[in-house]
């Protein structure tokens, strides 16, 4: 299978979405039919996720430079009518995107960022982190699937979502999961952390395009990061009413009129 998805007309402006933690790129196609009819959309499925499995790569550290390399080969691979790109990331997704806009500003036209954090300030809170991580890349690796998932989402960021709902989502993700050897999936956590990121608050600053922060109004956590943020960076902060951490899953339609209205 294919580690791109793309949809709309490629004469429309790029935009780029990327997915969080052990998402896909099918993770957008409720967003696709309206989207698509604004943008040229490119789903990218980043290392050790969906079809991505970094054959040919397994000694690589997996870390947010490889993934950030890893992303523009492909894109460049396509041979685009225009270099440069609208950039949508989540969570995860979003710290690389961040990393991306680092490496390559030139290269966009926009910067958008759904719940997705700049970087820890404190070592302390560094220390605690990585402990914390290094505990659930060992569940990932030793738990069945399903009894992963559900430790996973019980954690308070996900607190918005309803039992029916994730139920759901543990079903899906199960069968995800499932398809390939988590090894990968393991190291790119691990290099990935938020223990180990550098800071990026000042990358809004360094760019010539706008930077949009998407933050549900019920996700306290980030809607309350993201107001730091935009005293300290020219960030556009937009409250998502109706969501959560989640806020591609929980309210597509409004997402959806709202970045419309931002990059058309």
């Amino acid at each position: 299978m294919p580690i791109m998805a793309r949809y709309g007309d490629t004469s429309l402006p790029t935009l780029v979405l990327l997915h969080g933690f052990l998402g896909t790129k099918a993770d957008w196609l409720p967003l696709m039919p309206t989207l698509s009819q604004h943008f040229h959309c490119i789903c990218v499925d980043f290392a050790g996720h969906g079809d991505n499995q970094a054959e040919g790569a397994t000694e690589a550290k997996f870390d947010f430079n490889f993934c950030t390399q890893d992303i523009m080969t492909r894109l460049d691979s396509l041979k685009l009518n225009t270099e440069m790109f609208h950039l949508y990331g989540y969570s995860l997704g979003g710290r690389i995107a961040l990393h991306l806009a680092r490496a390559y500003p030139q290269r966009l036209l926009s910067l958008n960022l759904e719940s997705c954090h700049p970087g820890l300030k404190d070592q302390q809170e560094k220390h605690t982190r990585s402990q914390s991580d290094a505990q659930w890349a060992e569940r990932l690796l030793n738990l069945n699937s399903k009894d992963f998932l559900s430790l996973w989402y019980q954690q308070p960021v996900f607190a918005d979502m309803t039992a029916a709902k994730i139920k759901s989502l543990i079903e899906y993700r199960t069968h995800i999961l499932n398809m390939h050897p988590k090894q990968i999936l393991k190291q790119v956590f691990l290099a990935t952390s938020l223990a180990r990121q550098v800071s990026l608050w000042d990358v809004p600053s360094q760019l010539a395009c706008e930077c949009h922060f998407f933050a549900g109004s019920q996700d306290a956590k980030f809607h309350a990061l993201a107001q730091e943020w935009q005293l300290h960076a020219p960030i556009l902060v937009h409250r998502i009413n109706g969501a959560g951490h989640n806020i591609h899953q929980a309210a597509p339609e409004v997402l959806v009129s709202t970045l419309v209205k931002l990059l058309g």
